[in-house]
This record gives structure tokens, C-alpha cells and sequence, in this order.
């Protein structure tokens, strides 16, 4: 009887300490992936300027698409067969892989706002940062974080939201639209149209920055409601590159039709330089002031406004390949000869490989620069903010542009 005691209390010792064991998570535990154990994980959240839109298209040419085609016609794919919600263009090259031992999640969606929208028959569905579900199993981004932090250890979510509010896809159109229909001698400007300017005034900034606050505290909600504490994990806010150089950096010229036919980036020089001054500030002074005005505390900037300067859509910097004598992307110093941005396409959309809503989007470099800089100020996952820059010509050991934080 007394040795079958003793028996019984060692084996009972050795269950409870196995349950502490798994409890802790020490070594040998079959510990669960959740908030604060498993591999470390990124998540992007936002629009098409992170899901990685463009992506399949290294650089620019009006030759034969093949010598640009970095990924091929799956680019798209994040599901097996086609992409999990049609159109979010989620590329294999979006930032939000930034490899090293950490896993990465994309669930932002080409044309997402900070609300949900397109759920209508017949509308694309586009996922916004909010807790959005309906009885067909679709999901609002924030609610798709909230399910997949909870079964994995999600140290960093990224978001870069806000353009769509703005209309941004609205704004290029006009611009291109009033560059082609008017002549030289009565410019008929896109940035003095009442419906055009009338989105950037001070008062539609506020609604707009308060929106995209809403939208971050949406984010610290989802990850809350998974079980995460704020010390457990980062919200990286991003701002938005600026995609056409001002004019005096051009390098076709404004009238004729070469901005256009040959270059992609039809628009007048005042509305050109009206974009650089006025519509993407204030699109990225939404995400500035709404980190602060959050008042979550596990918050950093990436601040992406200037990253691709001299490699920006018709700057004098850069060409279409055959105005380079690169003759294809994989070429060797491609990447400092290529432009980063997407043409602006309109007829030769129509029949693809060519996607109209891949217009005026980072391509496959620009995808990489911002990946580069995403590991930077992902530290290790000791997140920093910070500015990111171009440090150098050539790729790195990745395959990605020398970037830097600042």
C-alpha cells in the first residue's frame, strides 16, 4: 500500500510538472502558436500600395511585356488556384515578406479604405480595416487579423491605409483625363476641378486622419481580442511614396502626346507638381497624425514619402528598358536603369497581360525596396521607426535595392 503510494505521488509530481512545462513553454513543451509563442510574425494590413498591386512587372517597357514579367501570370495567387478574394493582387513580392526566420501574413486588398465596401451582387468585395462579416464568409481586415493572431505570434502588424478614402484611383483619372482633352493653349487642369481639390481641404483631412485613427485602434482591438497584451507586438504605420517626380525633373515633356503614349504619366506640369505638393502630403498626414492621435502606445512610423526618388515614373533619372539599352529586367544594373512605378495604361489594358488597376503602383522593385526597409525598421523584432531612403545602386544579398533607415 505505502509503495503504491509513493508511486503514485512521483507520477502525479511528474504530470504536474509536464503540464507546467507546456504552460511555460520551456523546451520539449507542445506549446500551441499564439500571442507570445511561436515563431515571430508579420502581418500587412492596408491597400493596394502594401498588398503588393504592380508587383508582377519589374520596371517599365512598350516592347514585348515578357521583358518585365518578374513573376509570370500567378503573380497574384495567394490560394491554391487564384487569389483567396479576386482583385486584392496580394503579389509574392509584397513587403510583408521579409523572411529571416519570421513568418508573414498579407491580408491587405487592392482598393481597401478603412471600411469595408464592394459588398453588394456583383461588386468586388473589398475588405476594410474593420470587423466586417457576413454569412458568405467574407471578412473585414481587422477581423481577419483578430482570427489569425490568435494561432500565431504576430510580433508586427503593418498598415498603410488611407488613399482610397481619398479617392486617389478618382484624382489620377481626372488628371490623365484633362492632360489628353485639352490643348496646350487652354489647359484644362484636373487640381482647380471644385470635386478634385475639394477632397484635400483641411476639414476632409481631419475627417480622413480620424478615420485612419479609427482604423488603428480597430487594429489594437482585433489583436486585444486574440489575447495580446501592447507589449506583445508593434503597429507599424507607412506612409505613401510619392509615384511622378514635379515637373522640372520630367523627362518627357508636357506637350505632345509623348508624356503619355511613350511614358504612361500623361498630366499637366501644374497638376503634376499640385500632386507632390498637396495630395500625397495630405494623404500621409492622415497616417502621421493618426499614430499620435491613437494614443495606443506600441506604435512606429516608416515613412516611405521620399523612398523612391530618382526612380520615380517618367523622372529623368531613369527610362522605359529599350530608352536605357537594358534589354531585360534580369539584365545586370536593371534595377538602377528601371523605373519603380507602374505606367499609367489605358488601351493596352484592354486585352493583358496588363491590369488597369496596376497602373501608378510600385512594381516589382519599388515591392522590394519597401521590403527591404519593412526588415529594417522591423529590427529583429525590436521595431524602430524611421525614413526610408536609397543608400546605394545594385541589390543586395536578397535580390532587393540598397535601402537604409534614417
Amino acid at each position: 500500500m505505502r509503495g503504491s503510494g509513493r508511486r503514485a505521488l512521483r507520477g502525479l509530481s511528474c504530470a504536474v510538472a509536464a503540464a507546467g512545462a507546456v504552460a511555460a513553454g520551456l523546451p520539449g513543451a507542445a506549446a500551441a502558436d499564439g500571442p507570445g509563442s511561436g515563431t515571430p510574425t508579420v502581418v500587412t494590413l492596408g491597400d493596394s500600395a502594401i498588398s503588393g498591386e504592380a508587383g508582377r512587372w519589374a520596371g517599365n517597357t512598350n516592347q514585348s511585356s515578357s521583358k518585365v514579367d518578374a513573376l509570370g501570370s500567378t503573380a497574384y495567387w495567394d490560394a491554391p488556384g487564384g487569389e483567396a478574394i479576386r482583385g486584392c493582387h496580394r503579389s509574392r513580392s509584397a513587403q510583408a515578406f521579409i523572411g529571416g526566420g519570421v513568418q508573414s501574413a498579407n491580408l491587405a486588398c487592392s482598393g481597401a479604405r478603412t471600411y469595408t465596401h464592394g459588398t453588394a451582387s456583383g461588386e468586388d468585395f473589398k475588405p476594410g480595416i474593420d470587423f466586417y462579416s457576413d454569412a458568405q464568409g467574407r471578412r473585414g481586415q481587422a477581423l481577419a487579423l483578430q482570427e489569425y493572431a490568435a494561432t500565431h505570434n504576430v510580433t508586427a502588424v503593418v498598415v498603410m491605409i488611407g488613399a482610397n478614402n481619398y479617392g486617389f484611383a478618382d484624382v489620377v483619372t481626372r488628371c490623365v483625363q484633362n492632360w489628353l482633352t485639352s490643348p496646350s493653349w487652354w489647359k484644362n487642369y484636373c487640381s482647380d476641378d471644385s470635386d478634385i481639390s475639394s477632397r484635400f481641404t483641411a476639414a476632409r483631412q481631419a475627417t480622413e486622419t480620424t478615420n485612419v485613427r479609427d482604423a488603428l485602434l480597430r487594429v489594437a482591438q482585433a489583436m486585444s481580442n486574440a489575447g495580446y497584451s501592447a507589449s506583445q507586438y508593434t503597429i507599424v504605420g507607412q506612409t505613401y511614396w510619392n509615384p511622378i517626380p514635379r515637373s522640372d525633373r520630367a523627362r518627357y515633356p508636357e506637350t505632345g502626346f509623348t508624356r503619355q503614349s511613350v511614358g504612361g504619366c500623361g498630366a499637366w506640369n501644374r497638376d503634376v507638381n499640385w500632386a507632390n505638393d498637396v495630395v500625397v502630403p495630405a494623404m500621409n498626414n492622415s497616417m502621421r497624425n493618426a499614430l499620435p492621435a491613437s494614443g495606443l502606445p506600441n506604435t512606429v512610423l516608416l515613412d516611405l514619402q521620399t523612398a523612391f526618388d530618382g526612380r520615380r515614373l517618367c523622372e529623368n533619372t531613369v527610362g522605359l528598358l529599350e530608352e536605357r539599352g537594358v534589354a531585360t529586367w534580369r539584365s545586370a544594373g536593371a534595377v538602377d536603369q528601371s523605373e519603380w512605378v507602374n505606367q499609367i495604361r489605358t488601351v493596352t489594358t484592354i486585352v493583358g497581360p496588363y491590369q488597369l488597376q496596376e497602373s501608378i503602383h510600385a512594381n516589382y522593385w519599388g515591392q522590394l525596396a519597401m521590403r527591404n526597409c519593412l526588415r529594417q525598421v522591423y529590427n529583429g523584432g525590436a521595431p524602430r521607426g524611421g525614413t526610408c531612403v536609397r543608400t546605394a545602386n545594385g541589390l543586395n544579398a536578397q535580390g532587393e535595392p540598397n535601402m537604409g533607415i534614417q
